[in-house]
C-alpha cells in the first residue's frame, strides 16, 4: 500500500506545466516586454553597441525567473 502511494505522486518536472503556469508566464512575459525594450535602448544609446541579449530575451528570461516564484510561495 505505501508503495503505490509513492508512485503515486509524481514531480512538478513528471507532471509538466500546468494551464495556469503558462497563463502567468504569459502576462509576466507581455508586461516585461516594453520595460525590458526601453531598458535595451537605453543601453545602446549610453554603450553605443549591440552586444547584449535583446528585449525578447530578457523578458523571457524575466517570465522564466519570476513565474516558479509565484507557484513555490
Amino acid at each position: 500500500m505505501l508503495e503505490m502511494t509513492m508512485n503515486s505522486e509524481k514531480s512538478i518536472a513528471e507532471r509538466g506545466r500546468s494551464m495556469e503556469y503558462y497563463i502567468y508566464f504569459t502576462l509576466i512575459f507581455l508586461l516585461a516586454l516594453p520595460i525590458n525594450t526601453m531598458r535595451w535602448i537605453g543601453h545602446i544609446v549610453r554603450a553605443r553597441s549591440m552586444k547584449v541579449r535583446g528585449p525578447v530575451g530578457r523578458a523571457w528570461a524575466e517570465a522564466h525567473r519570476f513565474t516558479p516564484c509565484i507557484f513555490s510561495a
